[in-house]
């Protein structure tokens, strides 16, 4: 939501400062110059980039654009199915889990959790540290050293768009010139014409140079910043994650580990205590308790 209310902004500025100056706004809209920078920028990040990363570009684009979905909720959510899947270990034994983590869908645990289930990376992320863990022969600093492998790995898969799109902004400026130059080598052939038209030319080659200028520093640069916002947000709640399950195969009670949990929640979507404690031992909760409501991103 805040990123189409920023675009507006930074449209409505622009235009609107032009058009209090009395500037006219057909001048800006050239179609060729735009097509030039445009088609060129999109031909870099395609020449740049395998295919695995352009896909995860169009992923990172459609979650800014969607808004965060590490809310308050969110976690809460997820610490309550750690607290169920290690209240449940904890009477049965951490081989009971071997099953869940083996079958998820038809885990009594995960099943009540059909976001998590959803969750491609992070439902392996668990179910594989709960599998090795269940089968013994591994300490717990092993287990930390494991997930944190896995943590690096995955940060350096969802940083890959990121630094793409940033690529493409920082081409843009220069793109915007080659544009401009073209347009002035257009001029430089109807010198011989009115001035006017002339004039027209001119100022069509310098809106190259605007419009590369205006994609690099007011769209494509804020979205790739953006998204490497959101890379960092699903990184904290992958540590979060991590800390809950080491502190429960080092020995901590469940609601001691998801208190380890919540603390290493970041500071704007930290639940309280309270909240935690409410939340994660309301027997009617499950996936259907509505979790506190989150204002929209």
């Amino acid at each position: 939501m805040f990123v189409i209310i920023g675009i507006v902004i930074v449209i409505a500025a622009i235009v609107g400062g032009y058009l209090m100056e009395h500037g006219n706004i057909r001048v800006l809209l050239q179609p060729a110059e735009l097509l030039i920078i445009g088609g060129a920028a999109l031909g870099t990040v395609l020449i740049a980039n395998p295919l695995h990363i352009l896909k995860k570009i169009i992923g990172g684009l459609t979650a800014v654009f969607g808004g965060s979905r590490f809310t308050k909720a969110h976690y809460l959510e997820s610490l309550k199915m750690l607290y169920e899947l290690f209240s449940r270990a904890r009477k049965e034994g951490l081989m009971a889990l071997e099953a869940d983590s083996d079958n998820p869908e038809q885990s009594p645990v995960f099943s009540k959790y059909p976001k998590f289930l959803k969750d491609h990376h992070a439902l392996p992320f668990v179910c594989d540290t709960i599998r090795m863990a269940a089968g013994g022969g591994i300490e717990p600093f092993d287990v930390d050293q494991m997930i944190e492998n896995d943590m690096e790995a995955h940060h350096h898969d969802m940083a890959q768009p990121v630094a793409a799109l940033s690529t493409m902004a920082d081409a843009l400026p220069g793109l915007g010139i080659v544009a401009a130059v073209l347009g002035v080598v257009i001029t430089m052939g109807a010198l011989g014409g009115p001035p006017e038209e002339i004039g027209h030319k001119v100022a069509a080659a310098l809106v190259g140079t605007f419009l590369g200028i205006l994609l690099c520093y007011g769209f494509i640069g804020p979205i790739a910043a953006n998204m490497l916002k959101a890379t960092e947000e699903e990184h904290a709640f992958y540590q979060v994650l991590r800390v809950v399950i080491v502190s429960f195969i080092k020995g901590s009670p469940p609601t001691i580990a998801v208190e380890f949990g919540r603390r290493a929640i970041p500071g704007n979507v930290r639940p309280s205590f309270q909240e935690t404690e409410k939340y994660i031992k309301d027997k009617g909760g499950d996936a259907a308790a509505a979790p506190p409501a989150e204002k929209p991103a």
